[in-house]
C-alpha cells in the first residue's frame, strides 16, 4: 500500500512542474508535487530573475550614457546585490510554499524516485520515506544541471557555475570565464560593471553567442571590448589550478595562461536524470527523457517529462509551455475527454521559441537562423537592415549600435525567423514571436504599421528592404 495516494505526481517544483500542477488542480485533479530544494526552482532563485537583477543596473548604465546631459554616478555594488536578494526572497520559499498550498496541492519535501508504475517514492532529508502513488500520471520536471568539461584539475581548483555567479556575495576582482554563451555572457559583464574589472571570456568556437545569427555574437564582442573585457575566441583551457592564496591560473592552448580570483564554468547544461529511478522503467538516464509532442514518453501511458528534462528547448519560457500542454493533457485523458491537438504545436523543434540575452546590446531572437533554414532546404531570401538609422534608436541616445536580420520563406512568403542586436531589443521580440509563430504572410505585416517615433519601425524598414 502506498503512504499516499493521488491523481497526479509532479516531481520537480520549478516553474515547468509547477505549472503541470496548477493546470491538473485547475481541472479538477488532485495533484502533489515533489522538490528536494526550493519550490520555485533554478530560475526563481539561481538564473532568470537573480541574473536580471544583476543586469539591470548595466543596462540603465548604457542607456544613460548614450544620451547627453545625464551622469550616472558609480555603482553601488553592495545595494545591487541586496535587491537581488529582495528578487529572490533571500533563498527563502515560504512564498511560493504559500501558493502551492493555496491552490491546493500537497508539497513533500525530498527527493523523489521512481520504484514502480506511477510510483514515487521521496526520501526526506532527515531520511523520512513517503511512497506517492499516482492514479493517472507521473511528471519529471527535474530540470537540468551545469555541464563540467573533463579539464585537468578543474574540479580541484573548486570553480564557480551559475549558481555562485548569481548569488555572489563579494564580487572578485579578477574573473576568468569559460564559455561565450548566454549565461557567460551575462554574468561576465554584470560581474564586470559590478567590481569585476580583470574579466576574461575563454571560448572554444569563433564567436559568442555560437547558436544565434553571426551579426549578434559580433556586435557583443565589440561592446565587450569596448568596456575592457578581454575576449578569447578559438581557445580551450587545458589545465587549472588554484594557489594557496585563491589564485586561479587557466592554462590555454595556446600556452598562454590567465590568472583570476575566481573562475566561472559556463559551458552548457545537461538534463537532471541522476538518481531519478528511470531505469525501473527502462530508461537509461544517459541523456534527455524523449517525450511526445503532448510530452509522454513513448510506450507509457502515465509517464511525462517538461522542461529541460526533455532536452526539447532549456528555456524556462518554454518548458511552462510545455506543461501547460502536459497538465491540459493529462486532465483530458484522465477524464477521458478528446484532446485540443491544436495545443500541442511547435513544442518539439524550438522554431517558435525566443530568446532574449540581457546583455547590453540585448540579443533577441525568435525562428531560425539563415543557415538553418538553408540546412533544412528553404528557399531563402535575407533582409538586414541597420537599426541605427530608425528614428526612434536615434532618440534612444547617441552611438546606438543595432542590426535587424529577417529570414523569408520565398515560396510562402513567410518568415522563418528574426534576430535583432541592440538596446532594448527584448521587446521587439514578441512581435518577431507572433509573426513567425503564427506564419503571417509578409502581405498582411505590412498592414501592422508601427507606432512613430518608436524603435519598433524597423519592421517597416525590414519589409520595405525585402520590397513591399
Amino acid at each position: 500500500m502506498a503512504d499516499l495516494e493521488i491523481d497526479v505526481v509532479v516531481v520537480g517544483a520549478g516553474p515547468a512542474g509547477e505549472n503541470v500542477v496548477d493546470r491538473v488542480v485547475r481541472a479538477g485533479l488532485t495533484c502533489a508535487v515533489v522538490e528536494k530544494h526550493l519550490a520555485g526552482g533554478e530560475c526563481s532563485y539561481y538564473a532568470c530573475i537573480p541574473s536580471k537583477a544583476l543586469l539591470r543596473p548595466m543596462d540603465l548604465i548604457g542607456e544613460v550614457s548614450r544620451v547627453p546631459g545625464l551622469e550616472l554616478g558609480p555603482v553601488d555594488a553592495s545595494a545591487v546585490l541586496a535587491r537581488r536578494d529582495e528578487a529572490i526572497s533571500n533563498l527563502d520559499d515560504g512564498g511560493q510554499v504559500e501558493w502551492i498550498n493555496k491552490l491546493p496541492a500537497t508539497l513533500l519535501r525530498g527527493n523523489g524516485r521512481l520504484t514502480g508504475e506511477r510510483e514515487v517514492t521521496v526520501t526526506g532529508a532527515d531520511g523520512t520515506v513517503t511512497v506517492v502513488r499516482a492514479r493517472h500520471a507521473v511528471v519529471l520536471a527535474t530540470g537540468s544541471v551545469p555541464v563540467v568539461p573533463p579539464i585537468e584539475g578543474l574540479a580541484e581548483a573548486k570553480p564557480w557555475f551559475s549558481r555562485d555567479a548569481t548569488t555572489v556575495r563579494k564580487v572578485p576582482g579578477r574573473l576568468a570565464v569559460l564559455g561565450g554563451g548566454v549565461v557567460a555572457c551575462e554574468m561576465a559583464q554584470a560581474l564586470h560593471s559590478l567590481g569585476a574589472n580583470e574579466t576574461t571570456l575563454i571560448v572554444r568556437g569563433g564567436q559568442l553567442l555560437g547558436r544565434v545569427e553571426p551579426f549578434a555574437g559580433e556586435l557583443l564582442a565589440e561592446a565587450f571590448s569596448k568596456s575592457g573585457i578581454n575576449v578569447r575566441l578559438n581557445i580551450e583551457a587545458e589545465r587549472v589550478e588554484r594557489a594557496a592564496d585563491g589564485t586561479v591560473t587557466v592554462h590555454l592552448s595556446d600556452g598562454s595562461i590567465v590568472e583570476a580570483d575566481e573562475l566561472l564554468v559556463a559551458t552548457g547544461r545537461r538534463p537532471a536524470t541522476k538518481d531519478l529511478g528511470l531505469d525501473v522503467v527502462g530508461l537509461d538516464g544517459k541523456g534527455p527523457v524523449e517525450v511526445d509532442d503532448s510530452m509522454r514518453v513513448p510506450g507509457s501511458e502515465w509517464l511525462y517529462a517538461v522542461g529541460d528534462i526533455n532536452g526539447r528547448n532549456l528555456l524556462t519560457h518554454m518548458g511552462k509551455y510545455q506543461a501547460r500542454v502536459c497538465g491540459d493533457v493529462i486532465a483530458a485523458r484522465a477524464k477521458g475527454e478528446s484532446e485540443d491537438r491544436s495545443a500541442l504545436r511547435d513544442t518539439g523543434d524550438g522554431y517558435g521559441a525566443p530568446q532574449v540575452v540581457f546583455t547590453d546590446p540585448q540579443v533577441s531572437a525568435v525562428g531560425r537562423t539563415e543557415t538553418a533554414a538553408r540546412d533544412e532546404g528553404f528557399d531563402v531570401r535575407v533582409v538586414e537592415y541597420d537599426m541605427a538609422n530608425v528614428s526612434g534608436a536615434y532618440l534612444l541616445g547617441d552611438g546606438y549600435k543595432g542590426r535587424a536580420k529577417a529570414v523569408v520563406d520565398e515560396r510562402r512568403k513567410v518568415l522563418l525567423g528574426v534576430t535583432f542586436a541592440g538596446p532594448g531589443v527584448a521587446e521587439l521580440v514578441h512581435a518577431a514571436t507572433i509573426a513567425v509563430t503564427a506564419e503571417v504572410p509578409l502581405d498582411k505585416l505590412w498592414h501592422a504599421v508601427p507606432s512613430f517615433p518608436t524603435v519598433s519601425e524597423i519592421w517597416l524598414r525590414l519589409l520595405e528592404e525585402y520590397g513591399l
